[in-house]
């Protein structure tokens, strides 16, 4: 059936345009004459058609070319998951003996000083020592003009020559007197005067034996000898001067090093402690360590504690002896002791660093089988250095960080390193394992080489693509 053709006059009186069929074929075009536009409205759909397949390229293609290169980026990392490890170093908790120390402040004390001071008043000839070395007991040390002592021996000796030709004439008129007392010619009293002048020479020859051992008792002390063994110290006095046994600054000072002793003070509520093992007779054991407490000086035993305790500081005063032979410890020298009083047995040891502290609670972080952290209270027995005993809330093995605890939360997890290797990746962080050590539940070694040490290696899982972070 076909449209009826309705035609409109035109008021101009043009002959009408007849609108052709949309359905029907459009018709030949003439001969000679151009072909018919296009129309303009198909154009821009196909425009349209094309930029939205543009658009869909771009969006899906990329995403899918972007998925397998993540997934082989993630299977080189070595690690399923995508979470980024945070490095950390950290301790093993073992068990161990945890000696019990009490540390005070102590002085470096000679046993012995003694200023040497002449005994007899002369001119100093000679000094037979150099300052700072040390010297022996019964060395000379210096030398007095002895002449002025020896004349007076000598002037002794003739007193007692003396006295002892009186005495010899004395009692040889006794004898006389007592024979002619015995014939009856003599008188009593004349014999007895005679007996009298006897005993007046003998005391006079006593007397003379004293003045010859005074004048040879000066001329021992006019060679000053060393009444100790020790170290001498800076000269007093140079020779050529004048030395009196009045004189207060003396010739020189000697000091006994070897042993030596260290005054120290602890608290007074400590005393019982050291107590019970001094009383039973047990040496305990003395160390003396440096101002910072980390060089060992020496080693000695407790000698005496104090009879009283200062009611000013709070504490007691206690002696230890020390060898000394190496000369480690100087008089006056400010060091610290620390005294052993006992030892806890079979502790659960780890670093100092490991324990954490909050105002609710004493915790270590605590590292997992699965290398993700959790947070444990512990109770602390006691500290010595930089290690601790726990008495509660750890066991043998467990693994706590000791570095890189500001950026852990429950759970999260860790690339670890041990603390005795801290220059070298864990296990979980390169693929290499050291001897007799099991990997890292949820990792894996990474192919070809190692990350670098520090970084968390990136996750990967061999059977879908990795999700980014």
């Amino acid at each position: 059936m076909s449209t009826p053709d309705i035609r409109t006059p035109d008021p101009a009186g043009e002959p009408l345009r007849e609108e052709p069929d949309p359905g029907a074929a459009a018709p030949p075009p003439e001969a000679g004459g151009e072909p018919e536009p296009r129309p303009r409205r198909r154009l821009w759909w196909i425009a349209a058609l094309i930029g939205a397949a543009i658009v869909l390229y771009l969006i899906f293609g990329r995403s899918a070319r972007r998925a397998p290169d993540e997934a082989g980026r993630g299977a080189a990392a070595g690690k399923p998951g995508a979470a980024r490890a945070v490095p950390v170093i950290a301790a093993t908790a073992r068990i161990g003996d945890l000696p019990v120390r009490l540390v005070g402040l102590g002085t470096v004390t000679p046993l012995n000083t003694v200023t040497v001071r002449s005994r007899v008043d002369g001119q100093l000839l000679t000094v037979n020592y150099k300052e700072g070395e040390l010297v022996h007991e019964g060395d000379v040390l210096a030398q007095i003009d002895p002449r002025p002592f020896q004349v007076q021996l000598t002037q002794a000796e003739g007193q007692a020559a003396k006295d002892t030709a009186a005495l010899q004439n004395s009692q040889a008129d006794l004898a006389r007197f007592e024979s002619l007392q015995a014939a009856g010619v003599l008188p009593t009293q004349q014999l007895d005067a005679q007996r009298a002048t006897v005993r007046q020479n003998q005391a006079s020859i006593q007397s003379d034996q004293g003045a010859i051992e005074a004048a040879k008792l000066n001329i021992a002390y006019s060679r000053i000898t060393a009444p100790i063994t020790g170290r001498v110290g800076l000269r007093l006095m140079d020779p050529g001067n004048m030395v009196h046994a009045s004189d207060q600054n003396g010739i020189v000072v000697i000091t006994q090093l070897e042993p030596i002793s260290v005054v120290f003070s602890l608290p007074a509520d400590r005393l019982p402690q050291v107590l019970v093992g001094f009383r039973a007779g047990k040496t305990l054991a003395v160390a003396a360590f440096d101002r910072d407490m980390r060089t060992q000086l020496a080693t000695g035993t407790l000698s005496a504690v104090d009879n009283q305790i200062d009611p000013t500081t709070g504490t007691v005063r206690l002696r230890a002896i020390f060898p000394n032979k190496d000369g480690a410890l100087f008089p006056n020298q400010f060091v610290n002791a620390s005294l052993l009083v006992d030892t806890l047995q079979k502790a659960v040891l780890i670093p100092g660093a490991g324990i954490q502290r909050s105002p609710q609670s004493t915790y270590v972080w605590l590292v997992k089988p699965d290398s993700t952290v959790e947070m444990r209270d512990v109770e602390v027995a006691l500290s010595e250095g930089d290690v601790v005993a726990v008495r509660k809330g750890l066991a043998a093995g467990d693994r706590v960080v000791v570095d890189g605890v500001d950026k852990l939360q429950q759970g999260t997890r860790v690339a670890v390193t041990d603390a005795q290797g801290r220059g070298a990746p864990s296990a979980a962080a390169s693929g290499a394992l050291p001897p007799n050590a099991a990997p890292v539940p949820g990792s894996a070694p990474a192919p070809g080489s190692a990350p670098a040490a520090g970084s968390a290696p990136r996750a990967a899982s061999s059977s879908a693509p990795a999700k980014r972070p």
